[in-house]
């Protein structure tokens, strides 16, 4: 069951609203779970009863337990565990009786509680399998400029645990709070309505500085999460980096950058534990006066002989039952409070645009695409600036191998995106078989592709699995096939597990260039229509780059393929090259048309031709 926690208009829901709908689907659970507070909450409340009844027709004086200021109710309870003659001769009845009541209300209060904890870890792993899939599909464009890792990873986390905490003490709480005021504010008025008042006059008061406290409390809250956010989100990103801040000996500098985060995370969190503070003990100073003036308004009835011994206990007891769950209220609207901006947070995730892998217009062909692909005029910029690419146009045909060249910045990674749709171009059309990739299903689209990225990712995993990502059911022979086309299954049976070896986060255990190379047999194992390499051959030697393009031109014909490079001995086999710059072709040609004309391809030529013959030359010395 999905989880929706905003209106049609998009705002989160709040209050008795959202907690219904936070609670959909686990509504019978917490229905349960509240029946049994109430049995619970009335044994409760039986317990001073029983006790106050003993003390007024039996350990008192006979003539005194009878007088007419004793409460008709506690001559009720009396009556109702044998009568005043019977339970003088036995006082274990009584006490009996308050201990089977006291050991049923715990039963019940367990099972509210693992009731309670059933729904309220139900509805969060929901809330995370929903955040997560959500995450999964959101756009590129969101995931890229608009939040970062960190604070992504607390919403997962510590938001989703904030909202649990609450479900599971304090939905049912309220209820709890409720039952016990509207139950043993009539038992207290039955028994002295102006004992009552006197006992119950600051209640109002509690009441509205709570409302007051959370008005007040709620902006710091979500001050507190934003600052968490922002110093989770540069732990993350420095622990990433570490190897970095060694290498440049920026350690002290980080520690300083880390300081100020930290400093207003600490203030603000300061601030909140000062008004929280403040409420408790101004809520205790009301309490306890409360209490007071209860205790002289007893003296003084108790002396007056309007009130009995046992009435006096019974409204001590019970005063203290509506006094807990009215600081309760307190307490329950903070913690409210609190999942509330969690859950605003949560919202603003799960309410962003997604990609859905299947559009109002698209379709999924039966069969693995031919491999012909076709630019017409496309533009795209990431902002408003300028253009990332523009007016490009360019087609390759099936089994055909395309070499994109260019500075860096020119637009090469940016048309390897929009080929595989992480971003819709802004005007043009680019097909695939014909097909304008925006009418064709997300899914099919890219399962047509093999990709090695710019930057190749590597999961904390066996290289076997890191190998199989794209083809889970892929047998062993199939894999080494593929490892060896990379040229990297020689090296992996050097490792002690080989093809089993875990390689740490983001391949940390592995050189730039295995790296690279576990990238490209990840690629290749899909045996995909076409296969996308950005870069990906940057960091291997020469002698390697050379086995890996023939291994690659062995699969001419069988599969388009797109290469981005900046080694012009990587792009020479190519069918086609094309040379952007600034975001528009600039040459096309193949290798040898292009070495011949005057442009950036030939000088790029010329100037690696000359390292080359230098470093010979420097080498027969």
């Amino acid at each position: 069951m999905s989880l929706k926690l905003h209106n049609d208009a998009g705002e989160t829901l709040s209050g008795p609203k959202l907690v219904w709908q936070l609670i959909a689907g686990y509504r019978s659970m917490y229905l349960w779970a509240a029946l049994a507070l109430f049995i619970s909450t009335s044994f409760q409340f039986i317990i001073p009863l029983i006790g106050s009844a003993t003390i007024d027709y039996v350990l008192t004086e006979p003539e005194a337990g009878k007088t007419a200021n004793s409460s008709p109710l506690l001559r009720y309870v009396m009556d109702l565990i044998g009568g005043e003659e019977l339970v003088s001769t036995r006082l274990w009845i009584p006490l009996i009786a308050m201990v089977i009541f006291a050991a049923l209300g715990g039963l019940f209060n367990y099972y509210q509680k693992l009731a309670a904890a059933k729904a309220s870890d139900g509805i969060c792993k929901r809330m995370k399998d929903q955040l997560y899939d959500h995450i999964q599909r959101l756009t590129n464009r969101y995931l890229d400029h608009d939040t970062q890792t960190g604070d992504l990873v607390q919403r997962c986390t510590s938001d989703v645990e904030t909202t649990r905490i609450f479900l599971a003490a304090h939905v049912v709480e309220i209820g709890r709070s409720v039952i016990l005021v509207l139950t043993v504010l009539p038992i207290m008025l039955s028994m002295h309505v102006g004992l009552t008042i006197a006992s119950l006059g600051l209640l109002p008061i509690i009441i509205l500085y709570s409302y007051l406290y959370i008005k007040k409390v709620k902006h710091l809250f979500t001050e507190v999460d934003e600052a968490e956010g922002r110093l989770t989100s540069l732990v993350q990103e420095n622990i990433t980096g570490i190897r970095v801040v060694r290498a440049f000996g920026r350690h002290d500098y980080e520690i300083e950058k880390f300081e100020k985060p930290n400093s207003e995370y600490r203030d603000t969190s300061l601030k909140l534990i000062n008004t929280m503070s403040w409420f408790w003990s101004i809520s205790d100073i009301v309490s306890l006066t409360q209490i007071g003036i209860a205790l002289i308004a007893s003296a003084y009835l108790a002396i007056q002989g309007s009130v009995s011994v046992g009435t006096i206990f019974a409204f001590l007891a019970l005063i203290n039952m509506v006094l807990w769950p009215v600081r309760m209220i307190g307490r329950i609207l903070t913690d409210f409070g609190k999942t509330s901006v969690a859950l605003k947070r949560i919202n603003e995730i799960l309410t962003q645009p997604f990609e859905t892998e299947t559009d109002d217009i698209s379709c999924k062909p039966d069969t693995a695409a031919q491999g012909s692909i076709e630019l017409d005029q496309v533009s795209f910029s990431h902002s408003s600036d300028s253009k990332t690419v523009e007016d490009i146009s360019l087609s390759v045909s099936p089994g055909e191998t395309l070499a994109i060249l260019g500075p860096s910045g020119s637009g090469k990674t940016t048309l390897m995106h929009l080929l595989l749709r992480f971003y819709d171009c802004d005007s043009g059309t680019i097909k695939l078989d014909g097909n304008d990739i925006k009418t064709l299903d997300r899914s099919y689209l890219r399962a047509q592709f093999g990709v090695v990225l710019q930057e190749p990712f590597l999961y904390s995993r066996s290289i076997r699995s890191n190998i199989q990502f794209g083809v889970s059911q892929a047998n062993q022979i199939e894999i080494e096939e593929a490892a060896r086309m990379a040229c990297i299954h020689d090296t992996i049976q050097t490792f002690t597990d080989g093809y089993e070896t875990e390689i740490g986060e983001k391949g940390i255990t592995l050189s730039g260039g295995q790296r690279q190379r576990v990238a490209i047999s990840r690629a290749l194992l899909r045996n995909p229509p076409i296969l996308l390499l950005d870069d990906a051959l940057s960091a291997v030697d020469n002698e390697t780059e050379s086995s890996i393009i023939q291994a690659l031109q062995s699969r001419r014909g069988k599969s388009t393929t797109i290469v981005i490079a900046h080694r012009l001995s990587t792009l020479a086999h190519a069918d086609k090259i094309v040379v952007l710059e600034g975001g528009r072709i600039t040459q096309f040609g193949t290798h040898k048309t292009l070495t011949e004309e005057d442009g950036l391809y030939q000088r790029l030529w010329n100037i690696q031709t000359k390292l080359e013959e230098t470093l010979a030359a420097e080498t027969q010395r």
